[in-house]
């Protein structure tokens, strides 16, 4: 599936099922971040996904909160900053733009 700049709301985060290395999977956009930063739908304490409903994030005082167990991620670096996984990062994954706004993810570092 294509995904361009120009399909992303300006605000807010957004789940998209985009292909890394050839495997659909589910990820984190914050669109209000420029450049945009993303990281795999997945909290490092048990794997599941971080939204509460496919698309929809629960977010308090500026900071992610995984609808599972409460683990709370600053957005500027993924970082776990309370609840059972604190000190751990989401994974974090590349966006790259083409001329013509297409995006392309790949598992970042």
């Amino acid at each position: 599936m294509l995904i361009r700049r120009s399909d992303l709301p300006t605000e807010g985060l957004v789940a998209l099922d985009a292909d890394i290395d050839g495997e659909s999977t589910s990820i984190i956009v914050d669109c209000e971040r420029t450049p945009l930063q993303a990281w795999l739908n997945c909290c490092p304490h048990q794997g599941r996904r971080l939204d509460y409903v496919p698309g929809k994030f629960l977010i308090h005082k500026g900071q992610l909160v995984c609808a599972a167990h409460g683990a709370t991620f600053d957005l500027s670096e993924g970082l776990c900053v309370g609840g059972p996984c604190r000190g751990e990062h989401l994974t974090k994954v590349t966006i790259a733009e083409d001329d013509e706004g297409a995006l392309r993810f790949s598992r970042g570092t």
